[in-house]
């Protein structure tokens, strides 16, 4: 009988990325790293907060270093139960449910708010979790132009379901661009749809002391109106969270998989989590140093001035953009790299990621970095901070 390499189909694919620019490498972080970092989405500069890491301490010494199970057994502990509480309080929500990462509570609520008869409305922009979310929840789904309210409004008036979800991010991930909640609310409204907003990247950027676009735009506490968000960027921990109407949050104990299938968040996260919000309510004006330092990013890459912690350098090849964040690299400066299937084809970039704690020092270093990278990458509108 004939050999067939199972595994060669793997090697094609390979080379196939490699031609088109589209490898991926692993890069492990090392401590004590003096890198100048644009990279990560520590927005609020809270990862190595002092109180951060003490709040994670205490938890893991009063819980351990799992939370032993799912939340429905014995993964939930009071610390999840105050995370959620303040979380809610912070936003001016009904209530919140904590689930193990971002991702999950995206893949959570879309599936057991949705189904068979409900139709999702989606945005083309939307995070690749709702995007996943969207293809497990059985509904039949309608994905509209980026950010384009029309579109939606002709897909819940000309739907058949007699249930209707739509969904966006609040701030989207790769350009960094603000949805616009207040019109889509009003076409939810006006159908009978849930709105779903992801505040990932808005959470501790926009709103009052960083309570997300949603509270900004006076849409906070609306039933009809469903948050979620990552504990990860801002918040400077892991897990994800679903904020919404009470009555949301049952449904979501009863039905969400993610939810009754997967172990509770590590309580050292939590406990993170906590400490981070704590240190964010006494100190609101981290959330304008972040968009203070946002519009620093855009003067040196000579962008216009961006409405969030993303400032998206736009290079199109993804090979040229992979081998500019490289060149930074070397020069001491880490930046994200954003190709497809992240982005559009033609559209590979430089995303820069701006936090409250960048100093003065930290600017220079990106300035000459950067004006030089990006001008060999046939940028020469770029101009030093």
């Amino acid at each position: 009988m004939a050999f067939h390499d199972a595994l060669s189909w793997f090697d094609d694919q390979a080379a196939a990325r490699e031609a088109a620019g589209l490898r991926r490498v692993l890069r492990p972080r090392t401590a004590g790293s003096t890198l100048v970092d644009l990279a990560s989405n520590d927005y609020l500069g809270l990862a190595r907060h002092p109180e951060v890491l003490d709040a994670a301490q205490v938890a893991l010494r009063r819980w351990g270093g799992g939370s032993t199970g799912s939340r429905l057994v014995t993964g939930t502990t009071a610390e999840h139960e105050l995370l959620e509480r303040e979380l809610a309080e912070f936003v001016d929500a009904e209530a919140g449910l904590v689930f193990a990462s971002g991702y999950a509570a995206n893949l959570g609520a879309v599936t057991a708010l949705a189904g068979r008869d409900t139709l999702i409305v989606s945005d083309a922009g939307c995070h690749a979790s709702l995007v996943d979310a969207c293809r497990l929840s059985r509904s039949r789904v309608v994905v509209t132009p980026h950010a384009d309210v029309d579109a939606v409004a002709t897909a819940l008036a000309t739907r058949t379901e007699p249930r209707a979800l739509v969904l966006t991010d609040s701030v989207f991930s790769a350009d960094g661009d603000l949805a616009p909640l207040l019109a889509l609310h009003r076409a939810c409204r006006e159908h009978g749809a849930l709105l779903l907003v992801d505040e990932a990247h808005g959470i501790g950027v926009r709103g009052d002391g960083g309570r997300g676009l949603v509270h900004e735009v006076g849409l906070a506490g609306e039933p009809d109106v469903v948050v979620t968000a990552t504990l990860s960027k801002s918040l400077a921990a892991q897990g994800g969270v679903v904020l919404g109407d009470a009555r949301i949050r049952a449904h979501l104990i009863d039905t969400a998989r993610t939810f009754i299938f997967d172990t509770g968040l590590a309580p050292a996260a939590v406990g993170a989590a906590r400490g981070a919000l704590a240190v964010l309510r006494r100190e609101p004006e981290r959330a304008a140093a972040v968009l203070g330092r946002a519009r620093d990013l855009a003067r040196i890459t000579g962008v216009p001035d961006p409405e969030s912690a993303v400032v998206s350098v736009i290079l199109g090849d993804p090979q040229v953009a992979y081998d500019a964040s490289l060149a930074c690299l070397d020069r001491g400066l880490q930046v994200g790299c954003f190709r497809p299937p992240s982005v559009p084809a033609g559209t590979s970039r430089l995303r820069l990621t701006a936090r409250a704690n960048l100093t003065d020092p930290d600017l220079e270093v990106i300035g000459s970095v950067l004006v030089e990278v990006l001008s060999s990458a046939g940028r020469p509108s770029v101009v030093p901070a």
